[in-house]
């Protein structure tokens, strides 16, 4: 299948600083694409090259398969959702959606069924005729994506089109652009610095750090297997925990983490005796027991800091050696650990070892 976006070596800089470094990225038709990183890694300026906002530097990009690197926005078949929405104050909801099929010369009556189809998908036909004043801040947002969806675009580009919604709506919403997605079969590529938004929504997440690619793939995969201590910093919470390679058996590699033995089944990087390593573990990955037996890679350990959470406890867990873990327990497990003194371990599957970069440098 030939990919519906590619960028081949791409570069663009601004002066002396480099926003991409050098980018290539094939994604595939009909995927929900995130570009997630932190402020200024490149991730929004990506998005404004293929929408024809910026010129790279360097490189070429493609769109099914033509050379648009130097074609202006309106040549290019891709529409973009900005966070403001930028609605026509002055137009009612059907006139914002059918202004794109205006410009494209369809006629009134064929203009008139592809608003209704729209309004319909995101159940707003009662609200054709209101102005973007009347709407609340869920509803603009649908009707401005239904305005870009409006002309039939081969790729949707949103830039943070949720960062103006309140905590729950937003929530509400990422269901809502997934379900949107997923019904007309397009290619939407997604700008986020929310993690939780990419893991929520996302085929596949792109994670940028410095105008580069850190790491890409499905959610589960970017979650539970980080390549870099950036992206197990970046996605959710970690522990990391810096070891020594004793040795491997199969897919499991053992380690000394400060005196004690411990196992990890997933190795990222090849790996030799006497490495320094990171161990990456999640803290819903850390287990809790009475009894040494009852867990794997069991040791002993101090809970120092409870925070009740609602729907989990926050637990900060203290190792002989004085490391202390962040770990997260179901309340219906906490009711069993009332002492401080407890023994802590975790499965080796859901441990990951990666390149200790510190000890690279």
């Amino acid at each position: 299948m030939q990919p519906v976006v590619q960028f081949e070596n791409v570069t663009k800089a601004y002066g002396q600083a480099v926003a991409v470094d050098r980018l290539d990225l094939s994604i595939e038709p009909g995927k929900f694409v995130t570009l997630l990183g932190p402020s200024g890694c490149g991730k929004s300026t990506t998005l404004r090259m293929l929408g024809g906002f910026e010129t790279p530097n360097s490189g070429r990009i493609l769109l099914a398969g033509k050379d648009v690197t130097r074609l202006p926005p309106n040549k290019r078949n891709v529409n973009i959702v900005f966070q403001d929405y930028a609605l026509f104050p002055h137009m009612n909801v059907a006139r914002n959606i059918a202004f794109g099929l205006e410009l494209q010369g369809h006629g009134s009556d064929a203009i008139h069924r592809r608003v209704m189809e729209l309004l319909d998908l995101v159940k707003l036909q009662a609200y054709a005729n209101r102005l973007p004043s009347e709407l609340s801040g869920g509803q603009r947002q649908r009707v401005a994506l239904m305005r870009a969806l409006a002309p039939d675009p081969q790729v949707l580009l949103l830039d943070e089109p949720l960062s103006a919604l309140d905590a729950k709506l937003r929530q509400q919403m990422q269901i809502e652009l997934k379900s949107i997605q997923e019904k007309t079969g397009k290619t939407f590529l997604f700008v986020t610095h929310d993690q939780e938004e990419a893991l929520t929504m996302s085929d596949q997440i792109v994670v940028m750090n410095n105008g580069r690619i850190e790491q890409m793939g499905d959610p589960h995969t970017l979650y539970s297997r980080p390549e870099s201590v950036f992206v197990a910093n970046f996605i959710g919470e970690a522990n990391l925990l810096r070891a020594t390679v004793i040795g491997t058996d199969g897919d499991k590699t053992a380690l000394n983490w400060n005196g004690a033995q411990v196992e990890a089944s997933a190795t990222v990087h090849s790996t030799r005796a006497g490495d320094t390593v990171c161990l990456v573990l999640r803290p819903e990955a850390i287990q809790f027991s009475a009894d040494a037996g009852k867990v794997a890679n069991a040791m002993r350990g101090k809970i120092r800091q409870r925070v009740f959470k609602g729907n989990h406890t926050s637990m900060m867990v203290e190792v002989a050696d004085g490391s202390r873990l962040n770990a997260l327990v179901h309340p219906v497990d906490t009711e069993a650990l009332s002492g401080e003194d407890v023994w802590i371990g975790w499965q080796s599957r859901n441990a990951t070892v990666i390149r200790d970069e510190a000890a690279a440098k």
